[in-house]
């Protein structure tokens, strides 16, 4: 099914099309969008309260500033759907996160309206900065560059970094701050406290929209007014804030806060700003989920619902008449809380995704011990270590992608110092729709390689259940269990809590000829295909690893004096990765078996289902079964 764009959004195919409209036009451009953009996640899915709540902005930037010359920025990109749907890819935007579709996120490659990749949050400013002083280099001093950033990612690290170098430059960049109070939680933190100040401080309020009005007439009174009025602007933020202006203090210029949904004021303003040089910040208040009412009263729930009917919210969910597998999150976020009621050393760290990591159940029943920190990857990883110096445990449950920015801490700070930090790797593998930016791609890879770390993953849930409860033991020092995106196999899941024995694997079934070596959820697939191939009288052998670091040994000798065949598969890089670990076993001890290796090659994976991706890479259950059987020398099933 196409959805229809309204009258105007049907002729805007671009933004020089949007910028032939009258500003009178404006909001009914933006009604036409936010319809489009309803219909369209209704039915096909995807992220939504966040693009809802950028609307206004969308069009009022493109239609102020000449895109693509003058350079745009997303931070995330959650909220880019508008901006795509105006920049010619309205009547391919059904294809969105679908497999050889658009991608749900800015993407280079994909359009030369999507200035900068994004995917990750708080890279905006850092790149639209660096555009910004290659223009001063190049004398392009005709071209803008506007970085449009959320106050869930100026939370981070990075873009203070920005912040800190843009103020010191004279770099003509446009800092848009999107302020709703949101990420895909809730924010928490000082800044948003601070940011709150600003928005509610009504005296403030009243006196800046008094001085916008003579800022508006001001230029008849000679060439120092502007100048004037700014330092009569600034006397007036300290004083009734009675605070410095955080961004000022950076050397920012710092306009507002404004309405964010006032398309034609912001429209104003952008005009006003794009005459004044250097480094500026125009702060907007937003609503998430803007113009779908149950997206603005629940927006965590309504980030990314899944389909929906448009007219009543319901959202469709399959009912199953037996009972199912739970989601690997819900797993940990259950069973954190219920060894943390048995054992008052742990503690739960998350940055900034408490419901996506299930960390939200112990927050709820021991918000002292569970803590969100923000969108602070690093800070996260250090503050683990902080606390696990004093004794406790912390899990520190952070997304496989996410992990890559904390890296340096778990190298310095963990690792180094043989901290006892549980990583808890979320969306290990490929992450599905969200693509490239977000697939747990490399993690066996760069934490197999650290001293001191130990490095596993579950098949299933009791699994899960079971390495948590190992790494939580006294003794133990970093490690890392990674899961995937998405539902395990097992219905009864709440089973007893047992130890395992570190660097010990499983046996699943033992066999001729070929072994197949797997580690985590994707040995499952294995299980169905010895089934499958136990019809024809085939069975190789099966084994669950548990652990890439420390590698079973005894196992793994027991193997390579059995077999001379053998595959591994993982639901991650080839390079470094397991398979490789078990070829530098093979190496080390002189064996010369044929192997294998089934994973993710060595290039960029985009978007689509998992099983899809699993199929493209050849590590679904069809592939593994053609390797092995092609191994055995019999025929491929068709």
């Amino acid at each position: 099914m196409i959805i229809e764009p309204g009258e105007l959004l049907s002729k805007i195919d671009s933004p020089a099309d949007l910028r032939k409209l009258s500003e009178d036009q404006l909001l009914q451009v933006c009604q036409e969008l936010r319809q489009f953009i309803i219909d369209n996640v209704s039915i096909y899915g995807g992220h939504f309260g966040a693009s809802l709540g950028v609307v206004e902005m969308t069009v009022a930037l493109h239609y102020v500033f000449n895109t693509p010359y003058d350079q745009l920025v997303w931070d995330v990109g959650h909220q880019a759907y508008g901006h795509k749907i105006l920049t010619g890819r309205r009547d391919v935007f059904h294809t969105n996160r679908k497999l050889n579709g658009i991608s749900g996120f800015p993407k280079r490659k994909e359009s030369e309206y999507d200035a900068f990749g994004v995917g990750h949050s708080s890279t905006s400013i850092s790149a639209a900065l660096g555009m910004a002083v290659a223009s001063q280099i190049k004398k392009e001093f005709d071209r803008h560059h506007i970085a449009v950033i959320g106050d869930g990612s100026m939370t981070a690290g990075m873009a203070f970094e920005a912040l800190n170098h843009g103020g010191a430059s004279d770099a003509d960049l446009l800092v848009v701050l999107n302020d709703n109070c949101m990420s895909i939680d809730p924010n928490v933190g000082a800044l948003k406290e601070y940011l709150t100040d600003i928005t509610t401080s009504r005296t403030y309020n009243k006196v800046r929209d008094e001085l916008w009005n003579i800022l508006g007439k001001i230029s008849k009174f000679g060439p120092n007014a502007q100048q004037i009025a700014s330092k009569v602007e600034s006397g007036i933020k300290a004083t009734l804030l009675k605070q410095s202006n955080l961004f000022e203090s950076l050397k920012f210029r710092y306009f507002g806060p404004i309405d964010g949904h006032d398309v034609n004021h912001l429209a104003s303003v952008l005009q006003d700003l794009k005459k004044i040089p250097g480094p500026k910040i125009l702060h907007c208040v937003t609503v998430k989920g803007k113009g779908f009412a149950l997206a603005e009263k629940e927006q965590t729930k309504w980030h990314a619902p899944g389909l929906f009917d448009k007219l009543t919210g319901e959202i469709y969910k399959v009912h199953h008449t037996t009972p199912q597998p739970p989601k690997y999150q819900d797993v940990f976020g259950h069973t954190l809380l219920e060894m943390a009621e048995q054992n008052p050393k742990i503690m739960g760290v998350t940055p900034a995704m408490p419901s996506g990591s299930s960390m939200n159940i112990m927050m709820a029943a021991m918000p002292d011990r569970a803590i969100d920190v923000g969108i602070a990857e690093q800070h996260a990883v250090t503050f683990s270590a902080g606390l696990a110096t004093q004794g406790m445990v912390p899990f520190c449950n952070i997304y496989s992608s996410f992990m890559q920015r904390g890296y340096d801490q778990v190298v310095h700070d963990v690792c180094l110092q043989n901290l006892h930090v549980v990583f808890t790797l979320d969306r290990a593998g490929f992450a599905g729709a969200d693509g490239q930016t977000h697939h747990g791609s490399y993690d066996i890879a760069y934490m197999r390689c650290l001293p001191n770390m130990v490095v596993s993953s579950p098949m299933n849930e009791q699994e899960l259940r079971n390495l948590m409860f190992t790494a939580s033991q006294d003794g133990m020092g970093p490690f890392t269990i990674r899961y995937p995106r998405g539902e395990g196999v097992m219905p009864e899941w709440r089973t007893p809590l047992e130890l395992i024995e570190v660097g010990k694997g499983r046996t699943i079934q033992e066999g001729e000829e070929v072994a197949v070596l797997t580690i985590g959820h994707i040995g499952n697939y294995v299980v169905d295909v010895c089934k499958n191939m136990k019809l024809d009288g085939l069975r190789p052998g099966h084994y669950d690893m548990r652990f890439c670091k420390p590698l079973d040994e005894q196992l793994l000798h027991h193997i390579f004096q059995t077999y001379d065949k053998v595959v591994t598969v993982e639901d991650g890089c080839l390079q470094g990765g397991f398979g490789s670990a078990i070829l530098e076993f093979m190496a080390d001890h002189g064996y010369n078996a044929q192997v294998k290796r089934l994973g993710i090659p060595d290039m960029i994976i985009e978007h689509g289902s998992q099983m899809e991706l699993h199929r493209l890479c050849g590590f679904d259950p069809e592939g593994i079964e053609r390797t092995v059987r092609e191994l055995m020398g019999v025929t491929v099933r068709v």
